[in-house]
């Protein structure tokens, strides 16, 4: 059986570059980005002559790409240049934001990860008594936005917060277990 290879279809932009990154030695114009569906961290060189602004969403997918020459390389949060990593949080609230519902379904079905820990406990602030209040709403009916998680469940606030915190860690490396990144 073939492994199904994740791959990044959209990246938002989160600095652009026209001359390229001297601190980094590089002279052709790049781009730092984030995925919209693994939030991979990605330096991209655009097309000869085009122009991409701050949190433009660019094809980077398998067809034809309109703005896109090539992937260069996956980064590390340590590579993004200082206003890319200032864009960062807007970049992954964006993408949290129209992708509500995929993280809606996460509160919905996530599962235990062992016997001991359950997948919504490596969210931050959701231990034991918090993971039973959702369990208990979710059985109830599911859960249909951020607004309905937050109304329902006792002891959680921001959810959009929760995951940009999970989100985060995940991209420094500061987690082995994978819940939205590659």
């Amino acid at each position: 059986m073939k492994k199904e290879v994740k791959k990044e279809e959209y990246a938002i932009v989160l600095d652009f570059l026209p001359t390229g990154d001297p601190l980094k030695n590089i002279t052709n114009p790049v781009i730092y980005s984030i995925g919209t569906n693994y939030f991979t961290l990605l330096l991209l060189s655009p097309k000869p002559g085009v122009k991409v602004d701050v949190f433009e969403e660019v094809y980077i997918g398998d067809g034809p790409r309109p703005k896109i020459k090539s992937i260069l390389k996956r980064l590390s949060l340590n590579d993004l240049t200082l206003i890319a990593r200032e864009n960062l949080e807007k970049a992954i609230y964006m993408i949290l934001e129209k992708k509500e519902q995929e993280f809606v379904n996460f509160f919905n079905t996530a599962g235990p990860l062992n016997i001991r820990v359950h997948t919504l406990q490596l969210l931050p602030n959701i231990g034991k008594k918090v993971l039973e209040n959702i369990l208990e709403e979710r059985e109830k009916e599911p859960f249909k936005s951020y607004k309905d998680i937050e109304e329902r469940v006792k002891g959680i606030k921001d959810v959009k917060k929760i995951l940009y915190e999970r989100i985060l860690k995940e991209l420094s490396g500061e987690e082995k277990t994978k819940l939205f990144t590659i």
